[in-house]
């Protein structure tokens, strides 16, 4: 499995934010050819003193071939060029091969 991470910035009006990325946004990545799953988490610090991306969303796709092809999709292109409408606290993209671990059993 092949993974992207978006973690946004805080933008300048998290409600607007909000709205565009759930009625807008979030829609136009549920298009990418190829698309396994998509999550959205607003993370909270465990440490007060550190700061966290206001909104973290995770692509997944079954290999780095659907991800590149994905990206090139007119729905990839799409969604890439939307975000300069919302994104105003930036975006910091990252992407991998996914390792699943699964928990031990202790009994």
């Amino acid at each position: 499995m092949f993974q992207l991470t978006v973690l946004y910035g805080k933008p300048q009006d998290p409600a607007a934010f909000d709205r565009y990325y759930q009625e807008t946004h979030a829609p136009l990545a549920q298009k990418f050819p190829g698309l396994r799953g998509y999550t959205a988490s607003k993370p909270q610090a465990l440490n007060p003193k550190e700061t966290v991306p206001y909104l973290v969303a995770d692509l997944y796709f079954e290999d780095a071939a659907s991800f590149q092809a994905a990206l090139q999709s007119a729905e990839g292109q799409a969604a890439a060029a939307d975000v300069r409408n919302f994104a105003t606290g930036g975006i910091t993209l990252m992407a991998g091969e996914v390792q699943v671990y699964n928990p031990v059993s202790l009994s």
